[in-house]
């Protein structure tokens, strides 16, 4: 048997961790780094790249490389018009994609509902790009037992975390995606379980929790009740549109549009990399600076400085948003904000001050967040992994479905069989006839949301129940039974009850994914899996080298900087600095590996004074008016 994981699959990032000595642990790279940028890109030669690696891309192959793939899986072209109009990538659903004579739509399904995303002269599907992120941190968990010794350091299981207001089609989307990855995937777990397991809020007597998950695209908000060992999920409700992407975005519209022109892809994702990194600097600092050297249109580059105001006042509508979606879940919940024991913050935007005063002033307390934001969700899937594995502890989570679920009946009017915030494993069932004489068939068409008209709610599937005996209308019995599984994964199935006639279909989401199809990607990954290893390490010398540049420069912005270094640099010692600084920023887009070491080692040891400098510092700022014994 291999190893068992827990992975956190995000927009932004992703991490994979396990349980060591009953302790969950995320797994990091060499340099220390737990994330795995959510990206994918494709070189000239059909390369693979993922992480880092892919993201550094971005700025010089933005049509080659794709990120936010998570706000595409399980859904239709009409879904995400708006978002694919912002995004370097093409978003399209061909109805002969990658060369087949069909694009792998399910029987009754519309061809042109199936979404793929094209890179350079390729089609990928959702599921297919995320399986690439699952592979790679996959690979980071094999060799991290490898290191450690393991003699079985194959990692072949994994429960995999998602949005609690993931659709059944995000779910099975999601699935699917480690099936490729070469994973059985044990469980699919809400975010905001993950998150209060990591706490080990579970081991509480009893308690009501609210768990406000703000990520890089997503926004999740859960009502969950822990009593004797029964983690029960009350209500839960969202915004799967919602996140750090669309600050980035409107700050990236921001300098857009003072820039005043048309500007090449290559200088638009140079600005949002540049705005990424202000709005993190603004977590720390009341002020920092939007800094792009020089792009291509952009010969003299961009400078601007902001405030932490200033970003405040442009991204409060944004998080104003995120209150809603929390009153309607206490509501659901038949609950008030006072009574809420603890409050946790999830996903990496919940650092950014403003977010966790909004948090703290509607429940009325400081939110958890000794935990690394971006961290806790892995570390609650590893939990979950280990307790599904050994058994260790005893605990019961009973999860709900953040949406209704039902039919189309006569008049396009929507029948709900399974109603939303109902616990799950759930079902359902309810009885229909037919509508003509002789009538030998039914076409069931299973929707998902809370209209009352078909038209306004969302298709998950079709399909047909055909052998009905021909007999007057309102004569035959069909039973329509729904069943939700510990995944919060669909099925339907069909009978008709009168005669002894019976058919029963499983029907799996319209935007998932064949059988066929799964197979024939699966072997496209076996014929590649033999990567090329001067790549590999050319890879991590680059990671390696973005680790000292991004904290140099985070450094060298602080506004204090002179004075925290007054009178301690000797002349000249900064100029070095940023002149080691400009080749080692220079040598990563290079692909010579040799040069990206020698410019990354003379990058440290250009910075080891000023690092020692800082330090001293700072422990005295810290050791300040104490003695030896208070130490």
């Amino acid at each position: 048997m291999g190893n068992v994981v827990g992975i956190d699959l995000g927009t932004t990032n992703s991490l994979v961790a396990y349980v060591k000595d009953g302790v969950p642990v995320v797994i990091r790279d060499e340099s220390g780094d737990a994330l795995v940028p959510s990206v994918v890109s494709v070189g000239g030669d059909g390369t693979i790249f993922v992480g880092r690696e892919a993201q550094r891309r971005l700025l010089t192959t933005p049509s080659r490389t794709a990120y936010s793939v998570k706000r595409f899986m399980g859904r239709g072209i009409e879904d995400v018009r708006e978002d694919a109009g912002l995004l370097p990538f093409r978003v399209g659903a061909p109805r002969q994609a990658r060369g087949g004579p069909s694009d792998g739509s399910r029987a009754g399904e519309p061809e042109s509902q199936v979404l793929r995303i094209q890179i350079a002269d390729k089609w990928f599907t959702p599921p297919e790009l995320s399986a690439f992120v699952l592979r790679e941190l996959k690979r980071r968990a094999e060799e991290h037992f490898r290191e450690r010794g393991d003699f079985d350091f194959e990692v072949d299981r994994a429960v995999i975390t998602v949005p609690a207001y993931f659709n059944d089609a995000q779910r099975t989307a999601t699935r699917d995606a480690g099936r490729l990855a070469g994973l059985e995937v044990l469980r699919i777990i809400n975010e905001p379980t993950a998150a209060s397991l990591a706490y080990g809020l579970d081991t509480r007597n009893r308690g009501t929790i609210a768990v406000y998950d703000l990520g890089g695209g997503t926004f999740d908000i859960s009502i969950l009740k822990v009593e004797d060992g029964v983690f029960q999920v009350l209500a839960t409700n969202g915004d799967t549109h919602l996140g750090g992407d669309d600050i980035d975005a409107l700050l990236t519209e921001q300098a857009l549009s003072e820039i005043g022109r048309a500007v090449p892809p290559e200088a638009v994702q140079a600005l949002r990399t540049a705005v990424i990194q202000a709005k993190w600097d603004l977590s720390e600092f009341e002020e920092t600076e939007i800094r792009v050297d020089s792009a291509p249109g952009l010969p003299t580059g961009y400078r601007r400085r902001i405030t932490r105001a200033e970003l405040e006042r442009l991204m409060h509508p944004l998080v104003d948003r995120t209150i809603g979606p929390c009153r309607q879940a206490l509501a659901d919940a038949g609950l008030q904000p006072s009574d809420i024991d603890e409050a946790v913050l999830v996903g990496g935007s919940t650092r950014i001050p403003l977010v966790r005063r909004l948090v703290a002033e509607l429940f009325g307390r400081e939110p958890h967040a000794e935990l690394n934001p971006d961290e806790v969700v892995a570390l609650g899937a590893a939990v979950q992994a280990d307790i599904l594995i050994s058994g260790r502890r005893e605990m019961l989570l009973l999860d709900v479905t953040p949406l209704s679920l039902g039919i189309e009946t006569m008049g396009g009017v929507t029948s709900k069989i399974i109603l939303r915030n109902s616990t799950i494993p759930a079902s359902g069932r309810e009885m229909f006839t037919t509508f003509a004489d002789n009538q030998t068939a039914v076409d069931i068409h299973v929707l998902q949301g809370e209209r009352e008209l078909a038209a306004d709610c969302r298709s998950l599937a079709r399909f047909r129940l055909r052998g009905i005996p021909p007999m007057p209308a309102g004569l035959p019995r069909i039973e329509v039974r729904f069943q939700i599984d510990a995944d919060g994964i669909l099925s339907v199935s069909a009978r008709e009850l009168r005669t002894s006639v019976e058919q029963t279909i499983e029907v799996k989401p319209s935007y998932g994914l064949t059988d066929a199809e799964v197979e024939r990607m699966l072997i496209e990954s076996f014929e590649h899996a033999e990567a090329d290893v001067e790549a590999r390490l050319l890879i991590d010398a680059r990671n390696e080298a973005e680790t000292v540049v991004q904290a140099t420069e985070k450094l060298l912005r602080r506004p204090d900087f002179d004075e925290l270094t007054a009178g301690a640099l000797a002349p000249g010692e900064r100029e070095r600095i940023e002149a080691a600084l400009a080749e080692a920023r220079q040598a990563i887009g290079t692909s010579d590996r040799e040069l990206v070491q020698r410019k990354t080692e003379a990058l440290n040891h250009a910075t080891r004074h000023l690092a020692e400098v800082v330090m001293d510092r700072s422990v005295r700022e810290a050791l300040a008016g104490r003695n030896v014994k208070d130490v």
